[in-house]
């Protein structure tokens, strides 16, 4: 039986594509941001599958994984530059493979997943400045993502106690919650703006 918290983080980006395909505007949603994550989302599901964690630990990041996919591809559709799609695999599926070739090497990656992913998020946070446009981007996936974050706190705490892993997602709250505020704050200027119009 799937849990309440597994099909919600399974969800997360749903909203977003669903977003995107009504819009088909790109606008205040950042290409860097998902790439980003992407490389967070692998890093942290080969460092657990590596080190044989239970699989509750990580079994929903291979979903998460191929709605980012979806995502990437239907931004690089509306910008025009699906071409570039072949690119990312190659360098997805050859950094992956890297990944596990050495024990230092997902040690020290999974050291800079949190960084990586926090990133992500500044990427995602500095989009929407520059854009000043939140209606492209989804606030449920953002709250969703913050909601989860703060669940797998306490199901790291209870399961394995991985002091690096809970940084994470301690981190990773945070961030999360900030887009979230962002998006809300923006998009309510937008609407208050289009009143006055």
């Amino acid at each position: 039986n799937k849990s309440p918290l597994l099909i919600l983080h399974q969800s997360n980006y749903f909203p977003q594509i669903f977003v995107l395909m009504r819009a088909k505007s790109t606008t205040g949603v950042s290409l860097n941001s998902l790439l980003l994550e992407l490389i967070g989302f692998i890093v942290f599901v080969t460092y657990q599958m590596y080190y044989d964690y239970p699989p509750p630990t990580y079994l929903e990041y291979p979903i998460l994984i191929a709605q980012d996919v979806i995502l990437l591809l239907l931004i690089l559709h509306y910008n025009g530059s699906l071409r570039q799609s072949l690119i990312y695999a190659v360098v997805f599926v050859g950094g992956w493979r890297l990944l596990t070739l050495e024990k230092w090497i997902v040690d020290l990656a999974m050291s800079l997943c949190t960084f990586i992913s926090a990133a992500s998020k500044f990427a995602q946070l500095q989009c929407l400045w520059r854009s000043k446009d939140g209606r492209q981007v989804s606030a449920l996936s953002w709250a969703l993502a913050t909601y989860t974050c703060m669940a797998r706190i306490y199901t790291t705490t209870v399961t394995t106690g991985d002091v690096q892993v809970l940084v994470r997602f301690i981190a990773m709250t945070l961030l999360n919650l900030w887009v979230l505020l962002t998006v809300l704050y923006y998009q309510r200027r937008g609407s208050s703006s289009k009143k006055k119009d």
